[in-house]
């Protein structure tokens, strides 16, 4: 993350940058030059997560409670010297990031298959070296500092970008993290996750004014030098002979620095030159091998200006300024859509150059001349650049409307709010600029969706209502275990019908509603393109409710609508008696269950005992039994069950905000139904034979809990016409879990049918073809 081997060069050639400071310290200090004021540190929380995680089982899906322990110390520890913290998580990833994500997500294919192999030589965990994050750790660490009482955001773009205008707007005390993006952005101090020390509070301080001097360049020089270093928006290859050429002439060479850390310090040098020269900015340019990367240069400068903020580099020729007639337009871009368009002045020309809204990340985004034509180009107008507007247009106006979720957005308003502007004072941003197609336009509904997403109360719901665009990152999967499917087609029929609720105007009419683009992560799928996986209809008693009604209403028997349509997603509406009688807490679970081995063919009774053992077993148990909690050996089958139940969870999540909560969070957090080590050590004492009463560890009142969770998803899965059986008693021809499957073995997810033919998991190609609801199986 971050410029590209700039943190190298802060630890080896610089470390005079990094200085050691302590917390305690710094809040007092604070606290006398702002008396009243409560010190904040704003936590950028995806950089934290492996910092975090200290539990030393990683492989089996994940010690929950452990790590709830210690997120706990970790908020208590700041607390009890009067810090605040506010977390911050990536709620969507930006198009012009997309192939960065799709590369770590590639190279973390290549970890897990090393991983598993590991554990099919070893038959124990890797070390630490390996270590692989547990699936569903982001989501659910928003919901574990919340149920801690701390204040959590999820982003509406990247989330450094508002990590860093926060830790600036509100006069942090910093920002706590692990991103040389920091060091870049001109905003409050940088703090290291990675250096901190618990106990004392002590971390390093990486100074941002320090790295100026040592290079010779201004703060406002910064994001210039990032973009020609490269970052997550330019790729390190864009200007590689670039910085070779500025090596060449760098006449300063040091011997004790190592090649990269002299590139970083040509590339400077010749950024100081530049700008000490008339018109620097122009010859710059003109040196650059932008090419048809010239907007996505500028853009990738302008990404590190916070609101503002201006830049030195956006040069502009005097004559060549188109001036809109007002100075000022405000152009709707979402929540900020009163905002007003500030001019940036140059300091060469004094000549001011106007600033647009990108309507993408809300940012403000500057307007350069183009040398070439000295036409005035917005700096987001690059071929990526999407204007926000809705799918559908109001029968009375006939127009295409934007979308806002203010409380003050009237949707018969024009783009523009200014009434003095006319609508040819638009600043025009070229014709390459597409239109991002919006899959709702009722506001009231997307306001709704935007708060519980920005509040970290809900998971992808916002996603899908404002782009049609979703991610899944890795889990621990084994490319070479034929017999189980990936996370990502075991849980894409319910997908399918939270994309039916979420975009069908109520009814379950699908025959109109948009595909949504899946970026999903499994083996086989080289991530070119997003899957575009159409919404599955959904089968309602009463039909299928509005989002209004889930969402807002108040009136009685609102909740029953509401549990009817979760259990319509997972197709299960026939469970409700079953699900019903077990009850909070275990009722949720029971319900993933159902669905995981009704869609899985591959499991049997011995799986069942497994995951309803631990669960129970987990309740009576303290944490610290967990920590010393040994395993015989690890089996690499039953890491990928961990895996595929806490996805479960993940998925749960989703269907539950888009429902309307009907069901309690709590119920499905992980820390109160699933630990890694404990599930493993039930599933190798099933293996072997042992029985239930070894399972649920002699205790008689788990025993009879056993028995009802387990009669429960029995008696589902036989009217879902999915008996499961012990392998013992498997046909030797039955390829079960040591097998691939045969297409005469699947199940319809389209919810009329249970029977018929299609493809095997493992055949259907990734991200070239559209999926219609019937092409998806049960496995």
């Amino acid at each position: 993350m971050g410029v590209r081997g700039l943190q190298g060069f802060v630890g080896s050639s610089c470390p005079h940058i990094c200085t050691v400071v302590n917390f305690k310290d710094l809040a007092e200090q604070h606290r006398s030059r702002h008396p009243g004021g409560t010190p904040t540190i704003v936590v950028d929380a995806m950089c934290c997560l492996r910092y975090w995680y200290t539990p030393d089982s990683w492989i089996c899906g994940g010690q929950w409670r452990e790590y709830f322990s210690a997120l706990r110390e970790f908020v208590k520890t700041f607390t009890a010297v009067g810090i605040k913290l506010i977390f911050f998580f990536d709620g969507m990833v930006e198009q012009n990031k997309r192939d960065e994500w799709v590369k770590r997500r590639l190279k973390n294919n290549r970890e897990i298959a090393r991983i598993f192999h590991y554990i099919k030589s070893h038959k124990e965990q890797p070390g630490r070296n390996m270590f692989f994050i547990p699936s569903g750790l982001a989501v659910f660490t928003r919901f574990a500092l919340k149920t801690l009482g701390q204040e959590t955001r999820c982003s509406l773009q990247e989330a450094d970008y508002e990590v860093a205008s926060y830790g600036l707007q509100n006069d942090c005390l910093g920002i706590l993290g692990e991103d040389t993006d920091y060091l870049i952005y001109d905003t409050c101090p940088y703090f290291s996750i990675s250096e901190l020390c618990l106990d004392s509070l002590d971390t390093v301080m990486l100074c941002r004014e320090k790295l100026c001097q040592s290079l010779g360049l201004g703060l406002s020089d910064l994001p210039l030098l990032a973009c020609l270093l490269g970052n997550d928006v330019i790729p390190e290859g864009m200007f590689e002979s670039f910085r070779y050429k500025c090596l060449s002439s760098y006449t300063s060479v040091r011997e004790n620095f190592d090649k990269k850390g002299n590139i970083i310090l040509a590339v400077a040098d010749h950024i100081a030159k530049v700008r000490r020269l008339h018109q620097g900015e122009k010859k710059l340019e003109e040196i650059l091998p932008l090419g048809t990367n010239k907007a996505l240069f500028y853009k990738g400068v302008a990404s590190y200006l916070l609101p503002g903020q201006r830049s030195p580099w956006f040069f502009q020729k005097p004559e060549g300024v188109i001036t809109l007639d007002k100075p000022v337009v405000s152009i709707i871009s979402g929540p900020e859509s009163n905002w007003e368009v500030p001019m940036c002045t140059d300091p060469e020309s004094k000549q001011e150059v106007p600033m647009c809204t990108d309507p993408e990340s809300g940012r403000d985004v500057p307007v350069c001349t183009d040398p070439e034509s000295g036409q005035e180009i917005s700096l987001s107008s690059d071929p990526e650049f999407k204007q926000e507007v809705p799918m559908c247009m109001r029968s009375e106006s006939k127009q295409k409307l934007p979308v806002g979720t203010n409380p003050e957005f009237n949707p018969e308003a024009p783009m523009f709010t200014n009434p003095e502007i006319k609508q040819e004072d638009t600043i025009n941003t070229g014709p390459e600029m597409k239109q991002q197609v919006t899959m709702v336009s009722d506001p009231e509904i997307l306001q709704v969706a935007r708060a519980h997403h920005v509040q970290a109360e809900s998971y992808l719901v916002y996603n899908i209502l404002s782009s049609g665009e979703v991610e899944c990152s890795n889990s621990l999967e084994d490319e070479l275990d034929q017999a189980l499917p990936s996370q990502a087609f075991v849980y894409r029929p319910v997908r399918q019908r939270v994309y039916s609720l979420l975009l069908g105007g109520g009814g379950g009419d699908t025959s109109a509603c948009p595909t949504v683009k899946e970026w999903f992560v499994y083996s086989g799928n080289p991530l070119r393109h997003p899957d575009l996986v159409r919404p599955l209809q959904m089968n309602i008693p009463g039909g299928t409710p509005s989002l209004k009604l889930l969402w807002l209403s108040q009136e009685p028997g609102v909740q029953a609508r509401r549990l009817d349509t979760l259990l319509a997603c997972f197709d299960l509406s026939s469970s409700r008696e079953e699900l019903q009688a077990v009850g909070s807490p275990f009722e949720a679970l029971c319900c993933l269950l159902i669905y995981l081995f009704v869609q899985v063919d591959t499991l049997c009774l011995e799986d069942l005992h497994a995951f309803i053992a631990q669960a129970l077993c987990l309740q009576g148990k303290p944490t610290v039994q967990l920590v010393d909690l040994e395993l015989d050996h690890v089996d690499p089958r039953a890491v990928q069950l961990g895996s595929l139940l806490v996805r479960g969870l993940t998925t749960l999540v989703l269907v539950n905000s888009a429902c309307g909560f009907p069901w309690k969070t709590a119920d499905f957090m992980p820390w109160n139904l699933f630990d890694g080590k404990l599930f493993h050590q039930k599933y190798l004492q099933s293996e072997k034979g042992c029985t239930v009463e070894v399972l649920v560890e002699q205790n008689r009142s788990r025993l009879t809990k056993f028995q009802a969770l387990k009669s429960a998803v029995c008696r589902a899965c036989v009217k879902e016409n999915r008996p499961i059986s012990s392998r013992r008693h498997w046909r030797p021809h039955h390829s079960g879990r040591w097998g691939r499957q045969e297409s005469s073995s699947h199940r319809t997810s389209s919810g009329h049918s249970r029977s018929g033919q299609g493809q095997h998991w493992r055949d259907q190609g990734p991200g070239s073809r559209q999926y219609e609801p019937d092409q998806w199986r049960k496995y």
